[in-house]
């Protein structure tokens, strides 16, 4: 308790969205358990909000940290570690919900999780090698936020544009904002592994 009354509220956001994660996958994930049109909707309705919630959260911490020097080293680690939870989880979730989006959204985790993987192994090279906490960059800030705009469309472009067939059914937003996603996860990992390259090879 006193630790949470002594940390910064940057931090106290991270931690809340590493909370937020299991809520929304298991809120997503009940859409399959057969129930009616209304309350898969109102589900889908609360998944959304959750994500999005969770996705807020990672824009306001770190802006908050910066602007009010709250910067910390838990942060630093933390924050990049918490967006790992929230996106892997999601497309986790949403793999076990979208059938037809199954073998993509697979590919992509799969994409996802070796990229942080090698990202964070870098990062933990640099912190016992030099004490070096590698904070996150422009490009793995877009990855992020590509991310969070998928998870959204992957929720919400069915229910908006369920009179529309042609979005209805093929959900076209989805599929660009996927193929955007997972260029920017490859080349924002492809960036920090170059520009830490140092330590790879140490």
């Amino acid at each position: 308790m006193n630790t949470w009354k002594n940390m910064n509220t940057p931090n106290k956001l991270t931690i809340i969205r590493i909370v937020m994660v299991p809520l929304f996958m298991v809120s997503l994930m009940l859409t399959k358990c057969g129930f009616s049109d209304t309350v898969n909707l109102i589900l889908f309705t609360v998944s959304a909000l959750l994500f999005g919630g969770a996705a807020i959260t990672d824009f306001i911490d770190g802006k908050m940290a910066r602007k009010y020097n709250l910067v910390t080293n838990f942060g630093k680690f933390m924050d990049p570690l918490a967006d790992k939870f929230m996106v892997v989880g999601a497309l986790i979730a949403a793999a076990y919900v979208y059938d037809n989006l199954r073998l993509w959204l697979l590919i992509t985790i799969a994409v996802t999780v070796f990229r942080e993987l090698a990202v964070s192994g870098v990062r933990l090279v640099a912190v016992n090698a030099d004490n070096v906490v590698i904070a996150a960059a422009m490009p793995g800030k877009i990855k992020t936020f590509s991310q969070c705009i998928f998870m959204e469309l992957v929720i919400l472009e069915p229910i908006i544009f369920k009179n529309v067939e042609f979005f209805a059914k093929y959900t076209p937003l989805t599929y660009i904002c996927m193929a955007v996603m997972v260029f920017f996860t490859i080349y924002s990992g492809i960036q920090y592994l170059k520009a830490y390259s140092k330590y790879i090879t140490m």
